[in-house]
């Protein structure tokens, strides 16, 4: 199966910015759409979340990307696999 969203959190160095980050990610083959939301900012660093929509994201493209940009992946906070997307459900706890 292939990789339909990919939600990263990654640490970036201040330049370039997520401006450029998203525009070079975005042009990852089978990718549809990127965003990017700050989360963190250091004297040095960024801290940032990414989402990575597509048909059939790559995950070894996106880390090589990401990489050429000076950035590291801290974690990967969620994956979504397999024909079609599946939103989570919010469900009231007792």
């Amino acid at each position: 199966m292939s990789i339909k969203r990919l939600v990263l959190d990654v640490l970036k160095p201040h330049n370039p910015g997520i401006i450029e980050l998203a525009e070079e990610l975005s042009r990852i083959p089978e990718v549809s759409g990127v965003n990017i939301s700050l989360s963190e900012v250091d004297q040095e660093t960024d801290t940032v979340k990414i989402v990575i929509e597509g048909t059939a994201v790559d995950y070894d493209e996106v880390r090589n990307a990401l990489e050429a940009f000076d950035a590291v992946i801290h974690s990967v906070d969620n994956v979504v696999s397999g024909q079609r997307i599946v939103e989570d459900v919010e469900t009231p706890q007792d």
